[in-house]
């Protein structure tokens, strides 16, 4: 079975090391690490409206690509990082495009995954209408594996590694991971409990970063106000994150006092799914490569921002010479606004020589064709 999906970028002129200088001899040679579930996705877009009970619609348009936690492991590593995931995979047809478009299209370290005999894969099937989505998903929990370390017990040394936080659940792989020396990044999903106990988060005191939405950071801290509930979060993490949706990002440092805003980048919407991904992956990136708090709040912004003009969640990450088009053709509009200019005059000295024609458009991603 082949598969005919655009793989991030190949050439040599077009890839950007954002580690460049800071990686050493005795370093980690992989730079991030993180474990979840791999969904195969399908992506129905051009819905005009929510499908109606007992009617049929029909969609202008479909692809297919790996989902779930594959969608932060491939922006992360579309962005020059070295990423290492730990999964598990069907070995279905789903899977094995999966596995393949990840470990052979986008570079990722797959040394800590396996396939599951018998095991199907947890399958997705997202329909995007009105700037929003809505998703139906199957799958059953992968059995453990054999053998009496459990499953991650010790992840590789890493620069950092990305949690997902769950209301009472405890993942011993995260404290492995910080006493290793990774700066651990999490997010959170909505708490159906209903507590918003933040003490329940275990393992947000390994902790380098915590990235909610807006309503999940207020309802964590009994707060009304989203930037109020980022300073109240960074008494408890070193780094708090607070997406603002249409009206960007904000962030608080515990460590010094500083904060930041960046507004969001208007684009038209073609497909949202994992686009909270991309900003994690991208703050991650803005992190480890040292950038001013502002500079990784921009960055985070600008890669979901692209992310969203495209079919999927993790083919639609962009790569360097997808942010390198972009701020080629923003610089070219003669009305364009300079402060917003300025606020990513920091991607100059990063941006590969050349970079494909604006606007970019990707195969379409699909299971394959026989050849």
């Amino acid at each position: 079975m082949s598969t005919h999906i655009h793989h991030g970028d190949q050439d040599p002129a077009r890839r950007v090391d954002p580690l460049d200088g800071l990686r050493d001899p005795g370093g980690p040679e992989c730079d991030v690490f993180l474990t979840g579930t791999v969904f195969l996705d399908i992506i129905f877009t051009g819905l005009d409206s929510a499908p109606v009970r007992g009617t049929e619609s029909w969609a202008r348009g479909m692809g297919s690509s790996p989902g779930g936690v594959a969608n932060m492991a491939t922006a992360l590593a579309r962005l020059g990082l070295h990423t290492s995931l730990a999964a598990a995979f069907g070995d279905d047809h789903y899977g094995e495009y999966c596995w393949d478009a990840l470990a052979d299209g986008e570079g990722i370290d797959l040394g800590m995954s396996r396939t599951v005999p018998g095991w199907h894969s947890p399958v997705t099937v997202s329909m995007a209408y009105e700037g929003e989505r809505t998703m139906v998903s199957h799958g059953h929990e992968a059995p453990p594996p054999g053998g009496s370390a459990p499953f991650p017990s010790c992840p590789p040394r890493a620069r950092a590694a990305i949690a997902s936080l769950t209301p009472g659940r405890r993942e011993e792989w995260t404290a492995s991971a910080a006493r290793r020396g990774a700066k651990i990044f999490a997010d959170v999903g909505w708490d159906d409990t209903g507590r918003w106990d933040l003490s329940a988060l275990a393992g947000l005191e390994h902790c380098e970063a915590f990235l909610p939405n807006a309503e999940e950071a207020m309802r964590y801290t009994r707060t009304d106000c989203p930037r109020r509930a980022a300073h109240r979060l960074a008494e408890k993490v070193p780094l708090a994150v607070v997406t603002l949706g249409p009206d960007g990002a904000y962030a608080v440092d515990g460590s010094t006092g500083e904060s930041a805003e960046v507004p969001a980048i208007a684009v038209e919407a073609l497909d949202p799914t994992g686009a909270g991904d991309v900003f994690v992956a991208g703050f991650v990136t803005g992190t480890l490569a040292d950038w001013p708090l502002a500079d990784r709040l921009a960055f985070a912004g600008l890669t979901a921002a692209l992310s969203v003009q495209e079919f999927g969640g993790s083919l639609s990450a962009p790569g360097w010479s997808e942010i390198g088009a972009w701020w080629r053709q923003v610089r070219g509009y003669e009305a364009q606004d300079q402060q917003a200019l300025r606020r990513y005059a920091f991607l100059e000295d990063l941006l590969p020589e050349r970079a494909r024609p604006w606007p970019l458009r990707r195969a379409v991603p699909t299971i394959g064709f026989r050849a």
